[in-house]
């Protein structure tokens, strides 16, 4: 319905709950549910842990299961001295149950909660096949009737009602003051074909046939009605949908395949005016013989075409559009959505590239080689071999095999990516800081299909990879592509990236976890579902500024390797943060502070309005300089840290994007300016400064430029600095020392030299790389 796992636990820790167990309700459990000797109960969305107290005190040993941890931090709390309680962090729709008690339980109940759960009949079973021997379920909801009309979404009616009690032997229903209590025993009723009255006539049930060549071109015709399709037709009384595809095929364009070749990847089901259009797609996978014309009456020719200039075709028939986005999502962007039901037949990877693609990834993987981004021989073996292009279908393969340039697969808007596929340079050089072992299994947060392959080709033929994504497009399209060109290797779920992948998290945990968007936090359970002495590879925001970490767990502790600039697209899970911001002197400038509170911009409005205070720095760097380890050391050593944006050519701000800070009323930012002309970037000369607007903007821009000159005194040749990523909450004085950035889940400690005690640096150095 909507509520996310985030939405519940806000729910709990601002003091909400739900309605108070009533004396019916107890009365009810107690007489129809009695615990056995050693009897044991799980509540499922426990919620604060009432109703678990309530069958403690009945004499069963509980779990409470909930999947907000809201939740269950109260109901730890608040039933602390509750024994023969356990509580559980779980989704019962999507997790896997491993956690919960093997030998199963004598009583399982889902009070307030079962309107919530979307796939009711698969999660009643789920947790009935839990039930030992006699074992009951119980279900509390509220029922339409007697809730009002406003709030009748957390409600059942009584078709709804009659379909829970579907497969158990009896059901016993009562009532307790409008809640609906039903008692549910003896699971596993028996199956019976239902027929339901003849269908209406009016209905198309037909076949599209997608076909690729040596090349990995798709085989379209031109009809006599001055639109490209695909090959096909309609499917007869009787017939199978691959039997109707061959014989399709050969009937419209002369090429010859076998059933066992041709699988259907979806049944795409929309309407036509007052036509039910059904159209099974199949992929086929192998053929013989060469185009023909048999049926001229209907098509005037039959054409390979190149996936990516399938956008530029003109009319496509709509039937086969569909088709070819089910096959490769995103070749043909904007279609109208259909009804599609994804069928479970394997489809074997299916070869085919162009002649150039094979040049284009040598070049691709030569330059990337070149640059030192891959020094591992089975990184450049996985550069050379796996086909990048396949897994961008909508790009020429010259765009695809670019090594500096990120494509993007899914947007908002023209200019915000949603998804993307990221430059060849940066992948390779993420994967060797994990470290892959032949034979590992690796987690993957956030999907495309390329990365996750190049993997699992380094991994070799006993690695596994699980990459999960938040986007159900993305996890399908990395499903489809991983078909059509992968290794069978990879497994692609759907689910929010911050809490990995606890169905899939081998014993002992995964031999590595790559984040492959900008987070700006570190997930618990990125490090919890990290086996010991592994690396977590994740691009981590810090004031705003992204730096691919290879972090190795040591316990708790994450220690950093190695730090490498670079940029992803942005979370877009329940951990997504959207930065504070206050637009100032009527939206000309705009202040982000991208990691703690906000600061107060009152007075700054004025302070705009007036002069600006202008300090030099003294440093002085060549045109070619990289500061980017100044970024990092302002945005964790200065109080009242932030960004500033303001449009080109403004007055104020003469940097569109700078580092700032602002406290005492006062803003100072950094600026450059060119003091030395040159031919060559090498050339030419800059001096950074400080400008700064407000009444303390001298001891501010003083401030500010004390920090440029320390970071040029003491940090700028020696690189990033030795780095901890500790749980949050860990208290002050078990941290080392070191300068500290708080995320919330996770306390960053860095140790940048001249700011820790002589001594205190017993962290291993890390290097720095940039782009």
């Amino acid at each position: 319905m909507g509520y996310t796992r985030a939405d519940w636990s806000a729910h709990y820790t601002g003091g909400r709950g739900f309605l108070r167990l009533g004396d019916e309700e107890r009365r009810l459990l107690a007489e129809r549910t009695p615990a056995p000797a050693g009897g044991r109960a799980l509540d499922v969305c426990c919620g604060t842990g009432e109703t678990v107290a309530y069958l403690t005190s009945l004499g069963y040993t509980v779990d409470g299961v909930d999947f907000a941890e809201g939740a269950l931090e109260r109901a730890r709390t608040e039933h602390a001295d509750v024994e023969g309680a356990r509580w559980l962090c779980l989704d019962v729709e999507h997790d896997d149950l491993a956690d919960l008690a093997e030998d199963g339980y004598d009583l399982v109940v889902i009070r307030l909660a079962v309107a919530f759960v979307r796939d009711r009949a698969r999660v009643l079973r789920r947790l009935a096949s839990r039930l030992r021997e006699d074992g009951t379920l119980v279900v509390i909801t509220p029922v339409t009737e007697h809730t009002p009309e406003e709030r009748r979404r957390i409600a059942l009616d009584e078709d709804e009602l009659d379909a829970l009690a579907d497969g158990f032997v009896t059901c016993e229903r009562f009532d307790a003051k409008g809640l609906a209590v039903l008692v549910l025993r003896g699971p596993g009723g028996s199956f019976s074909a239902r027929e339901e009255p003849r269908p209406d006539p009016q209905a198309v049930f037909g076949a599209a046939v997608v076909v690729t060549d040596a090349c990995g071109r798709v085989l379209l015709g031109r009809s006599t009605r001055n639109m490209w399709e695909l090959p096909g037709g309609r499917i007869g009384t009787g017939e199978a949908a691959p039997a109707a595809a061959v014989r399709g095929l050969a009937k419209e364009s002369g090429l010859t395949a076998r059933e066992e070749d041709a699988h259907v990847v979806t049944v795409l089901h929309d309407d036509r005016l007052d036509v039910r259009r059904v159209t099974a797609v199949v992929r086929v996978t192998g053929w013989t013989g060469g185009l023909g014309l048999p049926e001229a009456r209907r098509f005037l020719r039959w054409e390979w075409h190149d996936l990516h200039t399938l956008a530029t075709l003109g009319s496509v028939f709509a039937p086969s559009a569909q088709a070819l986005t089910a096959v490769w999502p995103g070749v043909l962007p904007g279609l109208p959505s259909v009804h599609s039901y994804v069928c479970a037949t394997t489809v074997p990877p299916v070869p085919g590239e162009p002649a150039e693609a094979g040049r284009l990834r040598e070049r691709m993987a030569d330059a990337v080689t070149g640059r030192g981004w891959a020094p591992s021989p089975r990184v450049r073996a996985a550069l050379r071999e796996v086909p990048r292009h396949r897994f961008l279908p909508e790009v020429p393969p010259e765009t695809a095999y670019h090594d500096d340039l990120a494509v993007v697969t899914v947007r908002e808007s023209p200019t915000t990516a949603l998804s993307s596929v990221s430059a060849p340079w940066l992948q390779a050089d993420m994967i060797e800081r994990l470290r892959p072992e032949q034979g590992a299994t690796v987690l993957e947060v956030g999907s495309g299909g390329y990365n996750a392959e190049l993997l699992a080709h380094v991994l070799g033929p006993r690695g596994r990879v699980v990459t999960v994504d938040i986007d159900p497009y993305v996890v399908h399209r990395t499903r489809r592509l991983c078909a059509e060109a992968g290794s069978g290797r990879v497994t692609a779920v759907l689910g929010d990236g911050a809490l990995g992948a606890p169905a899939h998290v081998p014993a002992g945990g995964f031999d590595g976890v790559v984040i492959t968007y900008n987070a700006s936090d570190v997930a618990p359970a990125w490090r919890g579902q990290l086996a010991e002495g592994a690396r977590l590879v994740v691009p981590l925001e810090m004031g705003g500024h992204t730096r691919s970490l290879a972090l190795v767990r040591r316990g708790d502790v994450l220690h950093t390797e190695n730090w490498t600039y670079c940029g992803f697209v942005r979370d877009r899970g329940a951990a997504a943060r959207t930065a504070p911001a206050a637009r100032l002197a009527d939206g000309e400038v705009t202040v982000r502070w991208e990691d703690g509170a906000p600061g107060d911009t009152a007075g700054l409005e004025e302070a705009l309005r007036g002069p600006r205070y202008e300090l030099a720095t003294g440093l002085v760097v060549p045109g070619l300089f990289s500061f980017e380890t100044l970024q990092i050391y302002a945005a964790t050593t200065l109080p009242g840290y932030c960004r500033v944006n303001a449009p080109e050519g403004s007055a104020l701000v003469t940097r569109q994007q700078t580092i700032a800070m602002l406290a005492d009323g006062s803003l100072a930012y950094l600026t450059h300016t060119r003091i030395k002309d040159g031919p060559t970037s090498a050339d030419r000369r800059y001096e950074f400064s400080v400008h700064a607007y407000g009444p303390a903007a001298a001891g501010l821009a003083e401030r500010f430029a004390a920090c440029v000159r320390d970071w040029d005194r003491h940090v700028r040749e020696g690189g990033y600095p030795p780095m901890t990523v500790h749980p949050a909450g860990t208290p002050d004085e078990l941290l080392p020392p070191g300068d500290v950035l708080d995320k919330p889940s996770a306390r960053l400690v860095l140790q940048w030299p001249g700011r820790v005690p002589a001594g205190a640096q017993d962290l291993p150095s890390a290097g720095g790389q940039h782009a």
